[in-house]
């Protein structure tokens, strides 16, 4: 399953990044963010609008806002 599809409120652990179906500006980013393998997260809401981006999560002691194409690019399984 990936991150934009999952369930608000749950937390869930980082499977994989699909890094290639990133721009390498924007990979950087959520790497330098640690958003990657073996991170636990946990969705805490979407947008209203439109495509419901941006999707907020926690990492960490961070809550982090990232586009859903970016989310969806991102596996994950619940913890």
């Amino acid at each position: 399953m990936t991150l934009d599809g999952f369930e608000s409120g749950r937390n869930a652990r980082i499977t994989g990044v699909d890094w290639t179906s990133l721009a390498e500006d924007e990979a950087k980013r959520l790497q330098a963010l640690g958003i990657d393998e073996g991170a636990e997260v946990a969705i805490l809401h979407r947008g209203v609008f439109g495509g419901r981006d941006p999707i907020a999560m926690r990492l960490g002691n961070m809550t982090v806002a990232i586009r859903r194409v970016h989310a969806h690019a991102i596996s994950v399984e619940a913890v």
